[in-house]
């Protein structure tokens, strides 16, 4: 009887073979191409792993720089143990930001609006002026500090001094002799102030040159309370009376702020070339609280510009009498008024 023929591989096998055939010779052929994707990756993972641990460096070299130079300029002023310099970087960032540069100055400088005015119907002044293209109109005080600073007290050389402001409001005399390249201590105690300076601390790129406290100067180590006027916070004042006195009908808010003497900032080592106070009435208790600072001997002792309003001086219960016989007792002896300003030196 003759054998039937073997049955023929079902389908599924017969397809498989092909399968099984590809993957062995592509099996065989990686050995072979294997250490050439190895030797052409190589270099480009040493490349990648080199940008990987430089990135740092490259991302924040600038900005370590910058908070270097800032580390090194505070350090000078933080010998007080009762207060630190203030980070800018740490600090909430204001919002919305309005600036501009400052008109007819011989070094142009940008400050940043605290107030804005009542939008949209009564907007600042100079948001009027920003939106017609116009630069902000010119702070009286920023003029001053210039011409002073570029002719009898500071000669243009910024190696030569300090220039404490206090008072700081948004930073328009600070910003003014920063700008010409001196150093710059400034005492502004509003924090709504203090952010508009950080701006201009950016905008003028004068990070290395500003110190800033979050303090009121006076003549104790302690806290006070301040009264703030909404809409006006140029006008806030340690006195209630002297903070009401122009804006009767602003909103008036009460704070707790630092108080510090200048005396207890200002290193003896440091010379100080200018002092400037504008600190609605509370000048006097400034001036005592820099008792050592202005005792210095001639060409020594700084530059004197302060506020002498008798109104706001009479609210904080001082006078400018009291405030002129404290200040003959440490050899300030030549002062003049311009404007509502005394500007006093030992001559």
């Amino acid at each position: 009887m003759p054998v039937p023929p073997a049955p023929a591989p079902p389908a599924a096998s017969w397809r498989a073979a092909p399968w099984r055939r590809h993957g062995s010779a592509t099996a065989a052929a990686a050995p072979s191409t294997t250490p050439k994707s190895l030797l052409l990756l190589l270099p480009v993972l040493l490349l990648l792993l080199f940008a990987l641990s430089r990135a740092p460096d490259l991302t924040f070299s600038s900005t370590s720089t910058a908070a270097d130079a800032v580390a090194d300029e505070a350090a000078s002023f933080s010998s007080s143990r009762h207060i630190r310099p203030f980070d800018c970087y740490a600090s909430p960032q204001a919002s919305p930001v309005v600036a501009n540069l400052v008109e007819g100055v011989p070094y142009p400088f940008f400050y940043s609006l605290a107030d804005m005015g009542t939008l949209p119907d009564h907007p600042h002044k100079n948001i009027a002026r920003l939106l017609k293209g116009k630069r902000f109109r010119k702070p009286d005080i920023s003029e001053t500090i210039q011409e002073l600073l570029g002719g009898e007290v500071g000669r243009g050389d910024p190696s030569g001094g300090v220039v404490v402001d206090v008072g700081g409001n948004v930073g328009m005399a600070s910003f003014a002799a920063a700008v010409m390249g001196f150093r710059v201590v400034v005492f502004e105690p509003v924090f709504e102030n203090l952010q508009r300076i950080c701006d201009g601390v950016y905008l003028n790129r004068v990070l290395d040159r500003v110190v800033v406290y979050h303090a009121a100067a006076s003549d104790r180590v302690g806290n006070i309370t301040m009264h703030k006027v909404i809409g006006r916070l140029d006008n806030s004042a340690i006195s209630a009376t002297g903070a009401k006195l122009a804006f009767k009908s602003n909103q008036e808010v009460a704070v707790v702020v630092s108080t510090i003497p200048l005396d207890e900032v200002i290193p003896d080592t440091e010379r100080v070339l200018m002092i400037k106070i504008d600190v609605q009435g509370w000048e006097y208790h400034v001036l005592r609280g820099a008792s050592k600072l202005l005792s210095r001997r001639k060409g020594e002792a700084p530059y004197l510009i302060y506020e002498e309003d008798e109104r706001l001086l009479q609210a904080s219960n001082t006078s400018t009498q009291e405030i002129r016989a404290f200040l003959s007792s440490v050899g300030y002896n030549d002062c003049t008024r311009h404007g509502t300003d005394a500007h006093c030196t030992k001559e």
